[in-house]
């Protein structure tokens, strides 16, 4: 099974461009089945049945899975079968029948300006550490990139000059403008800390850890955290938050949301529509308090 599931990410990559994230998601996720077929005797896609992928996903939701993890887990069965069956490797589709759950969208967890600014603001210091952080939370908060996005971006895709990032994906790119106060951040950052952090000047890596090697994901998370703390900011804040906040105070200010969906590299606007929506809830409660008759 394994091979059938590296060539079907190759035709992702190839034929469909999809983003690394999400060969990464399909990957992870059919690996877990084929763990699962294994330890019960079952190798070979063809030797799958309809009753062994409904059995999987009945063990998901035995293991208290998310509905949300559960759907994209049958989504990833869904098109790697589809696939087989257009290439003649199974002589029928047996994940047809699979039905996701129901899943509850979430209102996204979304920062006030007062405590966007009190994050901001905490790495106050002249510290290299302190002052690559204020680089990264100013240009998280400016450009609303993917975590995954900001610390893999390199020193060639900044242009100060001009003000905006650009960010890749396979064979697609995004140009994302950023303001004043991030410029200033990446200004100083870059201009007398980077060289000195990273050590190898041949490196084109923008953000580092104090070792001189990429950040990792975990690495932000922490360091995320850590200001949330000293910031005082009560909800449960990560990485994504930040890209709420800046999609939704985007929308309330009057941005128009295709231009928030293509700064955020969403494919759907479906899935930018919420930030509006979150604005209209908004809109309804200040009514709700604030008309004499509301």
């Amino acid at each position: 099974m394994g091979n059938h599931i590296d060539a079907f990410i190759l035709y992702l990559h190839n034929m469909k461009k999809t983003s690394d994230n999400t060969e990464l998601s399909y990957k992870r996720d059919l690996y877990k089945v084929q763990v699962y077929m294994e330890d019960r005797g079952i190798s070979g896609v063809e030797k799958i049945t309809k009753e062994d992928l409904s059995g999987y996903v009945k063990n998901l939701e035995e293991q208290k899975f998310a509905a949300a993890t559960i759907s994209r887990n049958i989504a990833s069965i869904k098109a790697f079968y589809h696939y087989l069956y257009k290439e003649g490797i199974v002589s029928e589709d047996i994940s047809e029948d699979l039905k996701a759950p129901k899943i509850e969208k979430k209102i996204p967890e979304i920062l006030t300006m007062d405590e966007v600014i009190r994050l901001l603001n905490q790495p106050k210091g002249d510290s290299p550490k302190e002052i690559r952080d204020k680089a990264m939370l100013e240009l998280l908060y400016a450009t609303g990139i993917r975590v995954s996005e900001l610390i893999t971006l390199k020193v060639s895709d900044v242009n100060l000059q001009m003000g905006y990032i650009v960010c890749r994906d396979s064979n697609k790119e995004r140009m994302i403008p950023f303001g004043r106060e991030a410029k200033t951040a990446l200004l100083k950052y870059m201009d007398k800390i980077r060289d000195v952090m990273i050590g190898n000047s041949d490196s084109e890596i923008l953000f580092s850890n104090c070792s001189g090697q990429p950040m990792s994901r975990q690495g932000f998370f922490f360091l995320i955290k850590y200001y949330a703390k000293k910031a005082d900011i009560q909800s449960d804040i990560t990485p994504h938050t930040l890209r709420h906040s800046f999609a939704a105070h985007l929308v309330e200010n009057g941005a128009d949301l295709r231009s928030v969906q293509e700064m955020l590299g969403h494919s759907d606007i479906s899935t930018t529509q919420i930030y509006a929506n979150l604005n209209h809830n908004h809109i309804r409660e200040v009514y709700a308090k604030a008309h004499p008759r509301g």
